[in-house]
């Protein structure tokens, strides 16, 4: 999304992207961003909880107003649960439910991007 929110922002459209990933909208480098601590996948929060979906809307809607540096990334500070548990399941490579280092069947995340063609990275670079 950090790409496509670049070439937008060039043709002169602000955008802000939402993420629950900081490593990797770090990585992308969006024009702005907003950061929350949830799971993957529930970037907005639960299912059926209207109120918070739209306050976390009104939020991310004044980071896009005030961030005035570009690839910044602002915390919400909104959070999934108190009980940080849910992290453990959440980041144990594929969900599979082994809550250890030896389980988890994630790559370690390198700096330098990699791109699937040529064009990518010059879209990238520009």
């Amino acid at each position: 999304m950090g790409l496509v929110a670049r070439i937008l922002e060039k043709a002169g459209f602000p955008t802000i992207c939402l993420t629950a990933a900081r490593s990797i909208t770090e990585s992308v480098n969006p024009p702005r961003a907003a950061f929350v601590d949830m799971p993957l996948g529930y970037t907005a929060g639960r299912p059926h909880e209207p109120e918070f979906q739209r306050d976390l809307l009104r939020q991310v809607f004044k980071a896009a107003e005030s961030i005035d540096t570009p690839g910044s990334i602002v915390d919400l500070d909104a959070i999934w649960s108190e009980d940080v548990s849910w992290k453990d399941k959440a980041t144990s490579g594929l969900n599979n439910g082994v809550n250890s280092a030896e389980g988890d069947s994630r790559q370690p995340r390198i700096n330098e991007p990699q791109y699937q063609y040529e064009e990518d990275r010059i879209a990238a670079e520009n």
